[in-house]
């Protein structure tokens, strides 16, 4: 059980290192900048529902989805099954890229 927990934390902060490094351009006026999605760091890693908080980030990066889908270095945790936990428990489709 504590190995898995210090296998979740580790990723956890990797997860988090490539989301603050990562940077994807502008789509229409909304910055795509996957460091907004934090607020919903929480439900990827556990299974809480995700915050209303959450919900409102990914709705706001929502034009943003394909461009992290198409990221090397992010889409492993856009199309995790964690992730789409998150999506539809704020009710928002994944985007087909």
């Amino acid at each position: 059980m504590v190995k898995i927990m210090c296998v979740s934390i580790l990723a956890l902060t990797v997860a988090i290192l490539l989301v603050t490094v990562a940077k994807v351009p502008a789509v229409n006026g909304v910055t795509c900048l996957p460091a907004e999605l934090a607020p919903c760091a929480v439900a990827m890693t556990s299974s809480s529902p995700p915050s209303a908080s959450c919900c409102a980030k990914l709705r706001e990066q929502k034009q943003c989805l394909c461009g992290y889908i198409k990221n090397p270095s992010l889409q492993q945790f856009v199309r995790s099954p964690n992730a789409q936990k998150v999506s539809n428990g704020c009710r928002i489709p994944t985007p087909n890229c």
